[in-house]
């Protein structure tokens, strides 16, 4: 191999070393990084303990609506018996 092949192939070598180096994160970038990531996910997770407090609040008051609403249907088929076995007022 000539001189110059030689340092052609010593620079292309250079060049990819260069190149796959640059491409590495450092650690403190990836920190960084992860860190935004885990505060939003922080954040998510206290949104979503929130909006569970919510819904286990309105099933509860669900619950209570439909046992109000089961009271009021046995009283209304009571007074509806009552009223069919009233005789008629002419």
């Amino acid at each position: 191999m000539s001189w110059l092949g030689k340092n052609i192939v010593i620079a292309a070598a250079s060049i990819a070393g260069g190149l796959s180096l640059s491409g590495c994160a450092t650690e403190d970038y990836v920190d960084k990084h992860i860190a935004v990531v885990n505060d939003r996910v922080t954040a998510l997770e206290g949104r979503v303990g929130q909006v569970e407090g919510t819904a286990q609040s309105a099933a509860a008051a669900a619950q209570s609506a439909n046992q109000r609403i089961d009271a009021l249907t046995a009283r209304v088929d009571s007074i509806e018996q009552r009223l069919a076995q009233k005789p008629a007022r002419n």
